[in-house]
């Protein structure tokens, strides 16, 4: 499982600003505690676990079911994490 995490910004991009990988079977409750720790009550920001194998794998995921499909065709996905931009 691949857990991403980042923020919205003002043009409706997602900027991903980290990716860590655990065991399908990690404590979701340390997940949770993860998220709340980097997110906190931000209104812009992301999080969410894919269950692949490969940080861009992850990323696609996220740009197919965040961006590709609110029907924005500015919007892109920007990966902190790797330095890649995805909007196609």
């Amino acid at each position: 499982m691949i857990l991403q995490m980042g923020r919205f910004d003002s043009g409706g991009n997602l900027i991903i600003e980290s990716s860590d990988q655990f065991p399908d079977s990690h404590p979701q409750a340390e997940i949770d505690a993860l998220v709340a720790e980097k997110i906190g009550d931000d209104p812009n920001g992301w999080a969410h676990s894919y269950l692949v194998d490969s940080h861009s794998r992850a990323v696609n995921e996220a740009y197919q079911e965040v961006v590709r499909d609110v029907d924005d065709e500015n919007s892109t996905v920007i990966d902190n994490v790797w330095g890649v931009l995805v909007d196609d």
